[in-house]
């Protein structure tokens, strides 16, 4: 605790849906090859899989998207082969849930399905599910918003991880570890290794091994597989559990390779650069990569740092980040002006000081090459362990 100086602190574990993955994964089907074909009237897209599964189609606005909701399937899939066209902009597919996948395509405009089948296997191919799409009006779109097809009693689980408090002990700090994007929700593209979801996973273990090891800290991961968690419910494993310290992990990139180097962020209401701003609004935009249907959520930034609490929070965070900057720069380097603020949801817990580190640049050979490497991955760690050390040290000292 920080004996007065923050308010009393709840626990809060982490994920306990890692048996129901590993289950899951045995039995689910396998997408083979995701294939799509376009008239001037129809656009036909298909899923080539091991065998039938069951699904639900919805429509989402703002921007126009069909998703499909699957039971779990396991992909192998060659990305190069899936050419989106026709009434198709994009295509995304993963994990959502511990017992679902999803896929996510965003439209053109809008659009419906004029059909959704399945095929069984014939003349060497295996089973295909199709759904063929023809233009609408925005009105007729619009109001088949979030209808679900096929079968009502398929219900997509919620991606709230289920959640254990673990016994509280004396003189331990929470400290909530955030591996960023997951599942459906790639985030930045490797283009020589592993996606950023890969890259903030492995790190964000590290960062809790680490800090476990030192005895004094409880590490919490907001995900420990490659599952998807909406932004908000990332903020709720922190504000719920009143954690110690939140710290989300991130890769960023850019189309000028020779940028490289690590950044600290943390909340403002306005951001520190437009950079930041930029970088912001990416980041913000993961909820929306994964289909979730935001209709009804509130950007409610302005009313949290109204709030006193809030105010005193984001002067620990910042003050966080200012140790948190030197001591990476032992293990990394720092880009100029390290310390940045911007807009991000996943800092908005109104009474968990919180921090996002964009630890590197993907779209960087010799950043992308240090974030690969386990000993890369150790430093990083570290560095984030001796910072933390410092800001609860000025608590107990």
């Amino acid at each position: 605790m920080l004996c007065g100086a923050m308010p009393i602190l709840r626990v809060f574990w982490g994920l306990c849906l890692l048996l129901l993955c590993a289950d899951a994964a045995m039995a689910a089907p396998t997408v083979s090859g995701v294939r799509v074909g376009a008239t001037p009237d129809r656009t036909r897209f298909v899923i080539e899989m091991s065998e039938e599964a069951d699904y639900r189609v919805m429509t989402l606005a703002n921007p126009y998207r069909m998703v499909i909701d699957f039971e779990h399937l396991q992909w192998k899939v060659d990305d190069r082969t899936i050419h989106p066209e026709g009434l198709i902009e994009n295509i995304r597919y993963g994990r959502f849930t511990a017992t679902t996948s999803r896929v996510v395509l965003d439209l053109k405009g809008p659009a419906e399905a004029a059909k959704i089948f399945t095929l069984p296997p014939q003349s060497g191919y295996p089973t295909r599910f199709v759904v063929d799409l023809k233009p609408t009006t925005q009105k007729a779109f619009l109001a088949g918003i979030n209808q679900p097809d096929r079968d009502p009693s398929f219900r997509l689980r919620t991606a709230q991880p289920a959640i254990t408090a673990p016994p509280k002990v004396h003189g331990k700090h929470i400290v909530v570890v955030d591996a960023g994007h997951g599942g459906i929700d790639p985030g930045t593209l490797g283009s020589s290794g592993p996606d950023e979801k890969h890259v903030t996973l492995a790190v964000a273990r590290e960062l809790a091994r680490q800090l476990e090891a030192t005895g004094r800290y409880t590490a919490v991961l907001t995900r420990d597989t490659d599952i998807f968690l909406p932004l908000r419910t990332r903020v709720e494993v922190a504000r719920q559990a009143n954690a110690d310290l939140f710290i989300s992990l991130h890769c960023d990139s850019i189309s000028n390779s020779k940028v490289r180097g690590s950044t600290v962020y943390t909340l403002s209401e306005t951001s520190s650069d437009k950079e930041a701003a930029a970088l912001a609004a990416k980041e913000n935009r993961s909820d929306i990569i994964a289909g979730v249907n935001l209709d009804g959520e509130s950007d409610d930034v302005s009313s949290i740092l109204i709030d006193l609490a809030q105010r005193e929070t984001m002067n620990y965070s910042a003050e966080f980040a200012e140790m948190l900057v030197p001591s990476l720069g032992k293990s990394v380097i720092m880009r100029t002006n390290s310390h940045r603020f911007a807009g991000f949801v996943v800092l908005k817990a109104p009474d968990v000081p919180s921090v996002l580190i964009e630890m590197g640049f993907l779209s960087n050979p010799s950043d992308a090459r240090f974030m690969y490497s386990r000993e890369g991955q150790s430093q990083i760690a570290a560095g984030i362990v001796r910072a933390t050390d410092q800001f609860f040290g000025r608590f107990e000292g």
